[in-house]
């Protein structure tokens, strides 16, 4: 969605090193009493209450990627993973970093995030998935919280004191990882590095919960194995082979593991590939004729795994370089082929959009909208499509209930605010921009702007009342934040 995508608003990074872990494969051990680990540390509900603090840090610091397609590609594989993975305790959100190197983590509250560069280095979704799985098992068996606990026993530590630093950057919004990196926030980090039987434990569960999700368990010793061949002896290897190293005996025994489980061939994912198209073109290092070349060549030499991927990204390459004739010309075919793919959809409503042909654009997503009334990818294009064409009363419900669905998605905020200015409504102008700052982990920016609401809604008792009950949520938040940070 091109013209959403341009909405976006991505800032320095930060945070990519809470949370990443030194992998290391053995032999299965006891499980842990998931009952009683832990919990002297840190309960389930404080877990909650740092994982949504940390993840607005995240927001205000982090290159987050808002991307309406990838999001919900990201969400659905891990949710499929969580779906069969064992002590679910909280819920999963998953979420990507624009960031060309390859690393993945998690954190508390069921948060995981994904760098786009794991799809430019991974080959296929079974890939993807043995890593999502690995860090989707450290959130399940309580692998940070026990680290703490451990780490109290050993130790004057407290908890506020580990934790507390990394919440500090809230008082520094705008630093970066060169500023941040100086800040007690990565020593403290240092402090909770996951141990080795917990790498063996997210390792183990890690590949039961990808094999019964239907993937391919060899996926990930053939992952790291091409990881570990092709930065063998250079003297700058990527984060995430910092921070999980890659010996033999752990490759090797990634394989034995694999082999206790029943051969399966596992059909490739057409939708892999087209995210992994998409990030290639729009948010990767690729310079524009460098990526046109790209796909230009897989088509050439056949080169692909499926044709319609190498197409569809040559169609964002065309797209990217404002050959839209030529974009149009390869969306058209492969829309009409698969007229439901929500990729084809993105890139014909963007092509409509860009034509001025706002009309067309939203009648072929309220057509979707009938049959996928909750999807994330249909109803932000389909807002923005109102928006474009200055119809902001009729987006403004659409994103209401993308906001209630889901609160930790900056986007249709950003998009509210813009709505309600083109509708002249100041009040909720205001409101909606203290939600955005909010979600920033800026609660003090966020009281100012619901105040500056307040004073536009004379005579609006309802709307007074959502403000009042807002400011109050707000202030109280606030003063959570300050007590984690003590």
């Amino acid at each position: 969605m091109f013209s959403c995508f341009k909405r976006l608003i991505l800032t320095s990074v930060a945070a990519a090193s809470l949370g990443v872990c030194a992998h290391s494969f053995a032999s299965s051990d006891d499980l842990p009493d998931l009952g009683t680990a832990a919990s002297h540390a840190l309960s389930i509900d404080k877990e909650m209450i740092y994982g949504d603090a940390y993840m607005r840090v995240i927001r205000a610091q982090a290159p987050v990627l808002y991307d309406p397609l990838l999001a919900q590609y990201i969400t659905e594989l891990g949710n499929r993973l969580v779906a069969h993975a064992n002590n679910v305790r909280t819920p999963f959100y998953f979420f990507m970093l624009q960031n060309d190197e390859i690393n993945a983590f998690a954190f508390f509250g069921g948060h995981v995030a994904v760098h786009t560069g794991l799809f430019l280095y991974a080959d296929n979704e079974s890939e993807m998935a043995s890593v999502l799985a690995h860090e989707i098992s450290h959130v399940t068996q309580r692998h940070l919280a026990r680290s703490i606990e451990a780490q109290q026993k050993t130790g004057p530590v407290t908890l506020a004191g580990m934790l507390g630093a990394i919440l500090l950057t809230i008082a520094a919004p705008q630093a970066g990882m060169a500023a941040l990196a100086s800040t007690q926030a990565l020593s403290a980090q240092s402090q909770i590095n996951y141990t080795r039987q917990h790498e063996q434990e997210a390792d183990r569960f890690g590949m039961q919960t990808m094999v019964a999700a239907g993937f391919d368990p060899n996926a990930a010793a053939t992952f790291f194995s091409k990881l570990a061949a092709k930065y063998r002896y250079t003297s700058k290897p990527p984060q995430m082979l910092l921070t999980h190293p890659l010996p033999e005996s752990r490759i090797s025994e990634a394989r034995d593991r694999a082999a206790q489980y029943p051969h399966i061939t596992v059909a490739p994912s057409l939708n892999f590939h087209l995210a992994k198209a998409r990030i290639q073109v729009r948010f990767s290092s690729y310079t524009d004729t460098a990526v046109l070349s790209l796909f230009n060549e897989q088509l050439a030499k056949k080169d692909y795994v499926f044709k319609e991927a190498a197409l569809y990204g040559k169609a964002l390459a065309l797209f990217r370089m404002k050959d839209y004739k030529g974009a149009e010309a390869i969306i058209d075919p492969l829309l009409k082929q698969d007229p439901d793919n929500l990729f084809y959809l993105d890139t014909k409503t963007d092509l409509l959009t860009e034509a001025k042909k706002y009309d067309q654009a939203i009648k072929l997503l309220e057509a979707q909208r009938q049959m996928r009334p909750s999807s994330l990818v249909i109803n932000t294009n389909l807002a923005n499509a109102y928006l474009e064409d200055k119809q902001a009363a009729k987006a403004i419900p659409i994103l209401e209930q993308m906001t209630f669905d889901d609160k930790e998605n900056l986007l249709p905020f950003q998009m509210l605010n813009e709505a309600y200015e083109q509708t002249g409504n100041k009040a909720m102008q205001y409101y909606e921009k203290a939600e955005v700052m909010a979600l920033r982990a800026d609660f003090s920016g966020a009281i100012d702007q619901l105040n500056f609401a307040y004073r536009e809604s004379d005579g609006q008792p309802l709307q007074i009342a959502r403000i009042e009950a807002k400011l109050r949520q707000f202030r109280d938040a606030e003063e959570q934040m300050k007590s984690l940070k003590q």
